[in-house]
């Protein structure tokens, strides 16, 4: 039987460091960090996950604030929004919640965010700096994704890993910080050939195509560790109710090490690590206002997502 890597404990687990690590901030006299979510228009998903970031902003400590707008309003008026809390003192990061309204640039407004405050991780800046191991902040997700394979796993270096999913979000970020780990890194997607004997060979999995239940047990050899990433709705047949599935056959793939519910797994990390990116952009505004162009010039210490 696989241990289950559950999610939302390590999760909890992140979030009081994150708040131990505000609370020392206060103690020292600095400026309570501040994230801010921008929401355009009246998706039903969207308003669901500013709530849930707002709610965690409340636990761990950290100065939340809103700007919800019209789904009218237009792209020079969002990019004016957004150069103002640039340049706020008190905002350490910005949130724009996707998908905006079909008439604004999405990549436009996420690459007006200052990099230093773009704890999303998303701005191109981030990415390169990522990409060639020169810091930057990290996007949640595959953030998590490291820290739960960090729960379980002591040593990183020459493992096998293969990455399924080759997404600017997830995929090709996962791939760069296990290579950093020192990992054999494959990175994989649902058209590759001869994918079931790649995985074979894998002492770690990270599966994120967005294909249900992709990974078969045969796929797995016993004792690999497996996240998976993945989650879609469907509809089950037999009951009428919708579903959440994973990636990976979860009840077939019993025999590895270790593995990740859909949900309660990578789901939870998200928000954590997004609260956890805001204090570490507030540290380092405040650490060095006058080089904010170079906050990230050599790589951050992450010990505290070990």
């Amino acid at each position: 039987m696989a241990q289950l890597i559950d999610g939302k404990a390590v999760a909890n687990a992140l979030d009081e460091k994150t708040k131990a690590q505000v609370d020392e901030m206060i103690e020292a006299g600095m400026v309570r960090p501040g994230l801010t979510v921008i929401l355009v228009g009246e998706d039903g998903a969207s308003q669901v996950y500013v709530r849930r970031k707002i709610k965690a902003c409340q636990k761990v400590g950290i100065s939340s604030s809103e700007h919800r707008l019209p789904a009218d309003t237009s792209q020079a008026d969002l990019l004016a929004l957004i150069e103002k809390l640039n340049n706020d003192p008190t905002v350490h990061g910005i949130l724009c919640q996707v998908p905006l309204p079909a008439h604004i640039d999405t990549r436009l407004v996420l690459r007006s965010i200052s990099p230093d405050k773009d704890v999303d991780g998303f701005h191109p800046v981030n990415v390169g700096r990522l990409s060639t191991g020169t810091g930057g902040i990290v996007p949640c997700t595959p953030l998590g994704v490291m820290i739960l394979l960090q729960s379980v796993i002591d040593d990183f270096k020459g493992k096998d890993a293969v990455v399924i999913g080759k997404s600017n979000i997830v995929g090709k970020p996962v791939a760069n910080l296990l290579l950093d780990a020192e990992c054999t890194v494959t990175v994989t997607h649902i058209y590759t050939q001869g994918l079931p004997d790649i995985c074979r060979k894998a002492d770690i999995i990270v599966a994120a195509a967005g294909a249900p239940r992709l990974v078969k047990g045969d796929w797995v050899k016993p004792g690999a560790v497996i996240i998976d990433v993945g989650i879609t709705r469907v509809l089950d047949e037999a009951t009428g109710k919708e579903q959440l599935l994973g990636d990976v056959d979860f009840d077939n793939c019993q025999h590895a090490g270790a593995i990740t519910p859909v949900p309660g797994g990578v789901g939870p990390m998200t928000i954590a690590c997004l609260m956890a990116n805001t204090v570490q952009a507030a540290k380092a505004l405040q650490a060095r206002p006058a080089t904010a162009d170079d906050l990230y010039e050599d790589a951050p210490d992450r010990s505290m997502f070990a």
